[in-house]
């Protein structure tokens, strides 16, 4: 096994005994898919030690951060899950349903939402930087403070979303449904808008130099 082949196979584990641990602590479960992958390709004569830490308590994700770099969590069912201070880098959430999820202070850096259900997630302050949203349901949700740069958002449903002092520098926001959302104080240089529905969306103080909008009917 190449370390890349290495590395991948741990993100993957690391993904997989998330959804059935949820609530272990984030470093068990780091640990515990570290030992199982250097034991691969011989036969387990017994469970890892480290797998008895998935039945501590779990501690706040501040203080213990939840590694999901590079987690193949396509379609999974995440609703209301606590993922705060999550490291998610690279991870692949395609078409997860994280409704209500608590992605506050997270980083999402170069992570597929496409197709994904995010209405009324919190992600305030979240790192979505080179992100892939297209397509995603993020009506409801709050990005407060969150860097959305060079950022795939194509035809995502952004309706009523709080996009305050948001940086969509250089995002793609071609044919999203930004209806009624509140970019205020947003920096949207050199961002595409072409075909996106602004109507009722507020953009005072938001910083549009260089964007490619088109004819707007908002406030």
């Amino acid at each position: 096994m190449t370390d890349d082949e290495r590395a991948e196979h741990e993100a993957r584990l690391r993904g997989l005994l998330y959804l059935s641990c949820p609530d272990a602590p984030a470093g068990g479960l780091e640990a515990t898919a570290e030992a199982i992958t250097r034991s691969a390709g011989r036969v387990p004569a017994a469970a890892v030690p480290e797998a008895a830490d998935l039945a501590r308590p779990r501690q706040p994700y501040s203080a213990d951060p939840l590694n999901l770099c590079g987690a193949d969590l396509r379609g999974a069912a995440l609703m209301g899950t606590d993922l705060r201070h999550a490291d998610a880098y690279g991870a692949d959430l395609s078409g997860a349903d994280l409704t209500d999820a608590d992605l506050s202070h997270a980083n999402l850096t170069g992570v597929d939402l496409s197709h994904a259900h995010l209405t009324g997630a919190n992600l305030t302050d979240a790192n979505l930087s080179n992100a892939k949203l297209s397509h995603a349901n993020m009506n409801g949700a709050v990005l407060r403070e969150a860097a959305l740069t060079d950022t795939d958002l194509r035809s995502a449903l952004l309706c009523g979303v709080d996009l305050t002092g948001v940086d969509l520098m250089y995002a793609d926001l071609a044919d999203a449904h930004l209806r009624g959302a509140v970019l205020t104080g947003a920096d949207l240089s050199d961002a595409v808008l072409t075909g996106a529905d602004l109507s009722g969306a507020v953009l005072t103080g938001s910083t549009l130099e260089d964007a490619t909008i088109p004819c707007p009917d908002h406030r």
